[in-house]
């Protein structure tokens, strides 16, 4: 059984990994190896950057070789568990439950930080000089959404924008930005009008100087998100599962992406995310068509 880890790359580099995954496929099934995905919320080499201590710990927990992989899109992560490619991955709350609908993972642990807890929020920011102040004002106007898969960056914000009246397909000029960090930018930019952001994301941003914070005004928050999930593929060796658990549950205040802290893994099972099942409801998504 492959014990191995696997990172998912940006756009330009998928030709170079197809070919390195098939020199490497034998390999891929050597023992001390462990493959974690991780999702594109931001520049993959930030990405990276930002779970090395994660990685590091790993490391020292399993005593085993974690690579990681970043993959173009939430659907890359996704699908590279369905292929059994990966053992490991940090999904998106949103991600997970479309994942969980065709491939047999299962979550066991999400961060509680000292700034969000265990749950974050989706937020939708526009340019202060666009007179954008409640969602009736973003009708008409333009506005980038993360990925179709992104809890903070799609599912929950179409949610709040059809409560509140306004149809996302219909009323909006809107795109898909790939990651949180490019979705921000582009409202700091003047490209779009608008765009939906986690919140600690947006905190980054901010904090790296990325966003301009007095140029860029918050419209809407959501509700409480269960935070990012980690889920491992349902048949991997029981004693690396226990182990996985407990490396997670042993890992306490370590600093995770631009100025947060993970003060713990939580423990978390499929039901953690009924309220991201029941909001898919709402949207009358059918996940298993989901791009």
């Amino acid at each position: 059984m492959s014990t191995r880890l696997h990172i998912v790359w940006p756009r330009w580099r998928v030709a170079a990994v197809l070919l390195f995954g098939l020199a490497t496929s034998g390999l891929a099934r050597a023992d001390g190896v462990l493959n974690i995905g991780l999702v594109p919320a931001e520049d993959p080499r930030l990405i990276i950057a930002d779970n090395q201590v994660l990685i590091d710990n790993l490391h020292a927990s399993l005593g085993m070789e974690i690579k990681p992989f970043v993959a173009t899109d939430y659907n890359g992560v996704i699908e590279a568990l369905r292929a059994k490619k990966l053992d490991v991955a940090l999904l998106g709350p949103f991600s997970y439950v479309l994942a969980a609908s065709i491939a047999e993972v299962d979550p066991i642990a999400i961060p509680e930080t000292q700034k969000q807890g265990s749950s974050y929020h989706a937020l939708i920011i526009a340019r202060k000089d666009r007179n954008i102040r409640s969602l009736a004002d973003l009708k008409g106007k333009t506005f980038a959404f993360v990925d179709p898969s992104s809890t903070s960056g799609h599912l929950f914000p179409k949610s709040g924008m059809l409560r509140a009246g306004l149809n996302p397909d219909k009323d909006l000029r809107a795109i898909f930005a790939g990651s949180h960090d490019a979705a921000a930018i582009a409202v700091q930019n003047g490209k779009v009008d608008a765009a939906a952001v986690a919140d600690g994301l947006f905190e980054a941003a901010v904090a790296r100087g990325v966003i301009k914070a007095d140029e860029v005004v918050v419209v809407w928050t959501s509700e409480p998100i269960p935070g990012a999930p980690v889920v491992i593929r349902r048949d991997l060796p029981e004693p690396l599962k226990q182990r996985l658990r407990a490396a997670f549950a042993s890992m306490h205040d370590i600093p995770w992406a631009k100025g947060t802290i993970v003060k713990r893994w939580v423990p978390a099972t499929d039901e953690t995310f009924a309220v991201v099942r029941e909001t898919s409801k709402i949207l009358n998504l059918d996940l298993r068509k989901m791009p």
